[in-house]
């Protein structure tokens, strides 16, 4: 894959994680289009579940950056962040008289792309 090198897409994925994707849309509303260390200092005080997997992904993509490009964290900002749903694990609720009722636990694929800010 061919990159820019005046301004390169860093990208980190996180796939099957065990959560619902309408739960974890809820944040990545919150921190698209932001700086990444606006998006940590969001992410870090919020009371949600979902709020983990995104700041470990966000500094993974963060890390990327540093290691890969030799860029500096104060520069980045989430140019894309996007939340698609994954596969079910599926399980069975004992219920009477021998039933087993299905129960189907979602999970959700994360993907986001930083940039640099351009300094005009």
């Amino acid at each position: 894959m061919k990159t820019n090198s005046s301004n390169p897409k860093i990208r980190a994925i996180a796939k099957h994680i065990h959560m619902s994707p309408h739960k974890v849309r809820r944040l990545v509303d919150q921190i698209r289009g932001r700086s990444y260390e606006q998006a940590l200092m969001i992410l870090e005080f919020m009371p949600y579940r979902a709020c983990n997997p995104i700041l470990q992904l966000l500094s993974s993509a963060a890390a990327n950056a540093n290691n890969n490009f030799g860029l500096s964290k104060t520069i980045l900002f989430i140019s894309e962040i996007k939340v698609d749903k994954g596969c079910f694990f599926k399980r069975f609720q004992p219920r009477a008289q021998g039933r087993g009722y299905p129960i189907q636990k979602p999970t959700c694929h994360i993907t986001i792309v930083l940039n640099t800010l351009s300094k005009k």
